[in-house]
């Protein structure tokens, strides 16, 4: 994925091709010791976010987007890169605060702020079931910066969505999908929107389901469903469920927050919320 797609204005983005979720790299030590001094630019290696180190919070650092979004990490040992590489960050000295509120995505909570007016610019989902997701983990961060959320019941309604939306400088669109695999159909799909304004980004998943971890279910791997079989259905069968709906509730209600998502859909829409709220060049 190009790091300069569409606008994007930071630097060395990983895509969906990103470290594990606490950004640390097996088997490698002795990462260089970086002050988180307010202003320094980094990018947490897990999810993606990256920005600028505003402050410390308690024993962790909080890092503001160029959107304005705060999001609260703790600085683990190689868990962040500057200028390409991983380091670890050296938490200035202590200032005593009242401990912040974090969203599910980990954003910084301003409680009692109204949502904000929303921006021309869209986010678009496939279904019911991605869009209930991304509210979960990314809601309040999507009211914060006034970003809407739409579904397309579909990939393969892309084409037509982005001729009747037009879209144009300040007036966005971005787009997340399932299964986004070289030589799938949602690749080609994908491959037919060629508007700068236009980022599609996804995760390797056949269904956003398997996007969760199987361990909030108390799994420690989904199970193996043979090509061929409808993916909901064999998985309710295997896990005795009656019927999806029913799973599905269960999943999405013991999601807590993004570390009970897997890496890439995390990095996706993190991208995307990112790209949608961006200042055109």
């Amino acid at each position: 994925m190009s790091a300069d797609h569409g606008g994007r204005d930071r630097e060395n983005w990983s895509g969906i091709l990103s470290p594990p979720l606490d950004g640390v790299v097996p088997g490698q030590v002795g990462y260089p010791e970086v002050e988180a001094r307010p202003g320094l630019r980094v990018e947490h290696g897990g999810t993606g976010f990256g920005g600028v180190v505003v402050r410390r919070e308690g024993n962790g650092v909080v890092v503001r987007s160029p959107s304005g979004r705060e999001r609260l990490f703790d600085p683990k040992p190689g868990s962040f890169r500057v200028d390409g590489y991983a380091v670890t960050l050296v938490l200035p000295a202590r200032e005593e605060a009242p401990a912040p509120v974090r969203t599910p995505s980990g954003s910084i909570a301003t409680p009692g702020e109204t949502a904000r007016v929303a921006r021309p610019s869209r986010i678009l989902v496939e279904g019911l079931h991605d869009a209930e997701l991304v509210e979960r983990i990314w809601g309040d961060d999507l009211r914060h910066v006034g970003v809407v959320v739409e579904r397309l019941d579909g990939l393969d309604h892309l084409p037509a969505y982005v001729d009747t939306f037009d879209p144009e400088r300040g007036r966005r669109l971005g787009v997340l999908a399932d299964h986004l695999v070289a030589g799938t159909k949602e690749d080609r799909i994908a491959a037919r929107i060629t508007s700068r304004h236009v980022l599609v980004r996804g995760h390797p998943y056949v269904d956003v389901w398997q996007a969760v971890r199987p361990s909030v279910i108390g799994l420690d791997e989904w199970p193996e469903i043979p090509r061929g079989r409808p993916w909901k259905e064999a998985l309710c069968e295997e896990l005795g469920f009656e019927e999806p709906r029913a799973l599905w509730r269960t999943l999405l209600g013991r999601v807590r927050d993004w570390g009970d998502l897997e890496t890439p859909l995390v990095t996706a829409v993190e991208e995307l919320i990112d790209f949608v709220t961006a200042d055109d060049p």
